[in-house]
């Protein structure tokens, strides 16, 4: 019977940690519960897990707060006892967001009851699971560009009643109420050489920095990276100088969303495959080169369950292929081009 090289054998939770670093990945609710293959296959290579949907105010069909005065942690805490049981670690996703956000929320947020609401909100939820939590997306989202402010935030419904104060005011009841939590400020579209994401690059450098000076306790930048394969503006030194930069706010960094947008490409799964893990294997081997990178997260474990199936299909109908492991749960060339990535990363 022939036996398997350590280096076959391996998980990704295991490479990473051998660099210093964790690898988790995103799931919801729904899916890793109903699934005892699917859950293993987690249990098997994650080290954190993060709930895609069941932190957030209102996602799926339990939100997560249904009204004013309650809060309904059924789902969060039956992740958190998954995570718990089996040695994984729960990062939380994410406290203030522009989207996926109730009814009653829109409908009764304003000026004069902002503050109040946001802050009932992550007293509530960050000290239901105060102590128990890797690290909590605090912010997420908050720059947009194309809005036309000076300063680039986005015009979402906490901008226009709070200002950016909800910024700093989220942080420090962040804080306040789990001082063990890495605090994250998290957003997307950073990644490639183009005039949209590099704008976005500057933005975001600038709020950090003003959220330092004034002494806001953000510790960490999530980078989402949703990536595309076949995607050919990709300056790796531009995106080095990015990394640094954060770096040099004493800013640690974390890979949060990662994923492979196979949407635009040959049908061919094969071909696919390929050019799917050429996309994980080249942005990996640039951030993971940075030392103030910690950890690295995908969107996902499998292809079974992704984000891209309802919001960025195929035109031809396939089923979308992003993510380290089949709809088997088999490894893919992406699983192999994240473990190489893992192997070949500096030790921290």
């Amino acid at each position: 019977m022939a036996i398997a090289l350590e280096s076959e054998t391996q998980s990704l939770k295991q490479r990473a940690a051998a660099k210093g670093l964790f690898f988790g990945a995103a799931a919801r609710h729904r899916d890793l519960l109903s699934s005892q293959s699917l859950a293993n296959s987690y249990i098997r290579e994650c080290s954190v897990l993060v709930p895609e949907w069941e932190l957030k105010w209102a996602a799926g069909d339990l939100p997560l707060r249904p009204n004013l005065d309650r809060f309904d942690f059924t789902r969060s805490d039956e992740m958190l006892r998954f995570a718990r049981a089996n040695g994984l670690s729960l990062r939380g996703h994410a406290l203030v967001w522009h989207l996926s956000n109730p009814r009653w929320l829109r409908e009764t947020l304003n000026p004069s009851n902002a503050e109040q609401l946001l802050t009932s909100h992550i007293r509530t939820v960050a000290a239901h699971f105060a102590g128990q939590i890797h690290s909590w997306d605090v912010v997420n989202e908050a720059i947009e560009v194309p809005d036309g402010r000076s300063d680039g935030l986005r015009n979402s419904l906490w901008l226009e009643s709070l200002g950016e104060a909800y910024i700093d005011l989220a942080f420090r009841l962040t804080a306040q109420v789990d001082s063990r939590a890495l605090r994250v400020y998290n957003d997307y579209g950073l990644q490639y050489a183009t005039s949209s994401h590099e704008s976005k690059r500057k933005a975001a450098l600038k709020l950090m920095e003003r959220l330092i000076v004034s002494g806001t306790p953000v510790q960490a930048f999530g980078i989402q990276s949703h990536l595309r394969a076949g995607e050919t503006r990709f300056d790796a030194e531009r995106l080095r100088r990015f990394l640094k930069d954060l770096a040099d706010l004493g800013l640690k960094i974390l890979i949060t969303e990662l994923d492979v947008s196979d949407q635009n490409v040959p049908a061919n799964p094969s071909v696919r495959d390929r050019l799917v893990a050429d996309a994980y294997r080249e942005y990996l081997d640039v951030v993971l080169d940075e030392p103030a990178v910690i950890g690295v997260v995908t969107w996902g474990l499998s292809d079974r369950h992704t984000w891209l199936s309802g919001d960025k299909p195929r035109e031809d109908g396939l089923p979308v292929r992003p993510l380290p492991l089949d709809e088997n749960l088999e490894r893919k060339p992406a699983w192999w081009a994240i473990a190489q990535a893992f192997d070949n990363a500096p030790l921290r």
